[in-house]
């Protein structure tokens, strides 16, 4: 017979490595729960690195609510990845407050990366949506500035796949530009802002979302700058600012014009110097040849000296009515 203190101690070895795998606390929480899992089962949650109160816990919250759930079903979605307390959470809530939301969907959901404990109390308690500042310009070319508040409730069926926050808020704002910018006046929406309100709401802009549109409230709207007058105004320095190229252009065709009009002049003042310069060699030339006589010559003298006498005259003339001019009184 093997000695009774060896046995002891090999026993009690075997009890220490028993208790460290099996917790005996939450099989006897579970236990006096009425709710129904074996030592054995909690040994292998161990064994596939399961912690048991991740499972056992919100086990016994489903089996005090009322709810149908299985040890097998909770260890499967937490080795997917889930958040089991979360949905045990969801499931008592929609259950609490009569809403169809079965296991399978709220564990699809949860692994989805949504909150569906977040998304049942939204769906109890509707939530407010506030966007941001919406600028928009009617056809009178005012800008308006409306801020709205959304009231949505969550849609449990398109949780999984539909657009979220975001995707609602750009909506609106689309729809507040449309409805500013149909207007004839910023006048319109001033005096009926419920106009942006049913607008939007015909729209139907939940549609693909993962929230259901209540009401589009708008919160505030103010009057902003005016745009068409800002527009015509910078049309209007556009087209100075043309004109003033086009005169600059012509301005300094014209220049340019005449500065060749003045190249012309010296190169024609040049050639008549040039050619009064041959003048002298042709007479020259006409007297050596006998061409043009003596008294010729003379009489060209005596005109050119009358033709320079005339015109000292005309200028001395001239000069005497413009000084007669002058001094006459004003009657």
């Amino acid at each position: 017979m093997w000695p009774l203190f060896p046995v002891l101690a090999i026993g009690f070895v075997v009890i220490l490595i028993f208790l460290n795998f099996v917790p005996i606390d939450l099989w006897i929480s579970a236990w006096v729960s009425d709710v129904h899992v074996s030592l054995l089962t909690l040994f292998t949650m161990r064994l596939r690195r399961v912690p048991p109160s991740r499972i056992v816990l919100p086990l016994i919250k489903a089996k005090k609510a009322g709810l149908n759930v299985t040890v097998d079903k909770l260890e499967a979605h937490y080795l997917a990845g889930g958040n089991v307390d979360r949905v045990i959470d969801a499931l008592i809530a929609a259950h609490r407050a009569d809403i169809n939301l079965s296991f399978e969907r709220a564990t699809a959901i949860d692994l989805a990366g949504r909150n569906v404990l977040e998304a049942v109390q939204m769906s109890v308690n509707p939530k407010v949506i506030e966007t941001p500042v919406v600028a928009a310009v009617a056809k009178d070319g005012i800008e308006l500035k409306a801020k709205a508040r959304v009231t949505v409730r969550a849609n449990i069926d398109r949780l999984v796949g539909g657009a979220g926050e975001a995707t609602i808020i750009a909506r609106v704002g689309e729809g507040i530009v449309t409805t500013v910018g149909s207007s004839e006046t910023h006048k319109e929406v001033l005096e009926n802002p419920d106009k942006i309100s049913r607008t939007v709401l015909d729209k139907g802009l939940d549609a693909g979302t993962a929230f259901e549109i209540l009401s589009i409230d708008i919160a505030d709207v103010d009057v902003g700058r005016n745009i068409g007058a800002q527009l015509q105004t910078d049309q209007a320095e556009a087209d100075k600012n043309i004109a003033q190229a086009k005169a600059a252009e012509r301005r300094f065709a014209a220049l340019a014009r005449e500065q060749e009009m003045k190249a012309k002049v010296q190169e024609m003042r040049a050639r008549v110097v040039e050619a009064e310069a041959e003048v002298p060699k042709a007479l020259a030339e006409a007297l050596r040849t006998g061409k043009m006589g003596v008294m010729d010559y003379y009489n060209l003298q005596n005109i050119q000296a009358d033709t320079l006498m005339r015109d000292a005259i005309g200028k001395v003339g001239a000069a005497k009515t413009g000084s007669e001019a002058q001094n006459e009184p004003k009657k």
